[in-house]
């Protein structure tokens, strides 16, 4: 059967012409005998939204910390828009840093935490008002100036952070997983709202996350990090659509991985394939395949509906099990419950399944 290639992992140049913002040149951060980056080259390009996403210990915070100068890498050379900054310290980098704990003085103004940087660098008191009224702007918090941290939301204090750094106007904004203490609906907010403002200041954000949602909805280009190393670099709709290797299907969304006999009984031929939930259609056990389609057979053996949609965990008769995604156009909650211990058959077009490294 035809199945689309694997993509290759390559692609970790810019995207856009011109000097990089960011350029890793096989580095490596060893701690003791713990390997935290595994010689990674990674280019960013000016102005890029780019995002390092994976789960804890993958690499990507000992990434972020090197790019700022927090960390000294073991190996390797890192270059911001050209300059060789391997050895130099965080001061003299054109950078600054967004934290998950937005690291505010409770005891200062909005206005005097936003200063503070422009205070440290000695910046003329007439101009430091312009530039914190600029910044403040900026994140929506005009008329904000006179009110402290505690008195301010959770969205607000870490919008207040982010105008903290953006005031200094440094040509790369590092962002540690700077959403991870806000509830779900307000993350969800902040992840527009950042996205906007990076696009209104034209700032390279250099944004570190686990959440695969918040990677795919923010970012220009993504670099999935696992053990140290980078799996691949590409779109969100490249990763999502075409992921190179078993991990990077696993961890960003959800996808069915098959191996072993169930898939060359499913796929007709050895090796390790992966399709998405929303790919596969439930259909009945007598429906018509059409020649650029495939098929299994199979027992729904658990519904899970989420308004939206409902989750289909079928029993391949091939002996896997997948999960079917559908959207609940017209079914009700109690029809498709009702479709627990149905035989269906799965039905999906060939050019969706994808053949995966085990890497």
């Amino acid at each position: 059967m035809a199945i689309e290639s694997r993509p290759s992992r390559e692609g970790n140049t810019a995207a856009q012409g011109g000097v990089p913002a960011v350029a890793l040149e096989s580095v490596v951060k060893r701690f003791g005998d713990v390997v935290a980056v595994d010689r990674i080259d990674l280019e960013i390009a000016d102005g890029e939204f780019f995002s390092m996403l994976g789960p804890s210990g993958s690499g990507k915070t000992s990434t972020l910390r090197m790019i700022a100068g927090f960390e000294a890498p073991t190996e390797g050379t890192i270059r911001l828009h050209g300059r060789d900054v391997t050895g130099v310290p965080p001061f003299d980098r054109d950078v600054n840093t967004v934290f998950q704990d937005y690291a505010l003085f409770p005891h200062m103004t909005v206005g005097d935490n936003v200063a503070y940087g422009l205070v440290v660098r000695g910046v003329a008191a007439a101009e430091r008002r312009t530039r914190v009224q600029e910044a403040l702007r900026m994140v929506r918090l005009t008329g904000y100036d006179a009110r402290r941290p505690g008195q301010l939301s959770g969205g607000q204090r870490q919008r207040v952070a982010l105008a903290r750094a953006l005031v200094n106007r440094p040509r790369l904004l590092l962002l540690d997983e700077p959403l991870g203490a806000l509830d779900l609906k307000l993350r969800e907010e902040m992840q527009i709202e950042l996205k906007a403002i990076q696009s209104q200041v034209g700032i390279t954000f250099v944004y570190v996350t686990h959440d695969q949602e918040e990677a795919l909805t923010m970012s220009d280009r993504l670099a999935v990090f696992s053990a140290g190393r980078i799996e691949q670099i590409g779109t969100p709709a490249e990763v999502y659509e075409h992921p190179a290797t078993t991990f990077v299907a696993g961890f960003v969304g959800t996808s069915n991985l098959l191996a072993g006999a169930a898939a060359a009984s499913v796929f007709g031929e050895p090796g390790t394939f992966a399709i998405r939930p929303e790919k596969i259609n439930l259909a009945d056990t007598d429906v018509q395949i059409g020649p650029d389609e495939g098929s299994a057979t199979g027992v729904i053996t658990n519904v899970v509906y989420l308004g939206s949609d409902t989750r289909y965990h079928v029993a391949l008769d091939a002996g896997a099990d997948v999960v079917v995604t559908e959207q609940n156009l017209q079914a009700s909650s109690m029809e498709a419950l009702a479709a627990q211990g149905r035989t269906v058959r799965l039905v999906w077009k060939r050019h969706h399944v994808l053949s995966l490294s085990d890497r």
